[in-house]
């Protein structure tokens, strides 16, 4: 698929302010990446060659995903640590007008309290991007892990 080189770029910042958000500790503007019915999921990989394709995380609008950081700044119970995302090979597969059908691939290690650090989760995204006022956005983000075995509570988004 050829794009401009502004587009590319502009999709791979989006991917990376992503992961970097996430590894910052910056939740509460995470879901300013999507758009306001933006819907976000993360499936394992078995799960995703079946019907119905059953997700393990799933938001389908920024005000739940403002809820579900909510939550987890007040409410839940979970390992601290920081997270370090790594996104690679980002691939526009397909694109209508303004709105890009995207793949990367992902890992997402993290470190403990104790300085011990262990691969989390390795997958890919796929993510449909529309351009909008201001750029770039989710309208989807699907978070395809290569196993349904996390280690520990997901908490944050992949």
């Amino acid at each position: 698929m050829i794009v401009s080189p502004e587009t590319y770029n502009a999709i791979l910042a989006l991917e990376y302010r992503y992961a970097r958000l996430l590894d910052d500790d910056r939740l509460e503007e995470w879901p300013d990446l999507f758009v306001e019915r933006g819907v976000y999921k993360v499936i394992p990989r078995e799960n995703w060659h079946r019907e119905p394709k059953l997700a393990v995380m799933f938001c389908d609008s920024r005000a739940m995903m403002m809820d579900r950081i909510r939550s987890l700044r007040t409410a839940n119970i979970y390992n601290l640590h920081y997270p370090r995302h790594i996104v690679t090979n980002v691939e526009i597969l397909a694109h209508r007008g303004a709105e890009y059908d995207t793949a990367a691939a992902f890992t997402v290690y993290q470190t403990d309290l104790e300085g011990q650090t262990r691969l989390f989760s390795v997958g890919q995204y796929l993510d449909t991007i529309v351009f909008e006022e201001g750029g770039p956005k989710f309208r989807e983000k699907i978070a395809i892990c290569d196993t349904f075995n996390i280690p520990n509570l997901l908490a944050i988004p992949l």
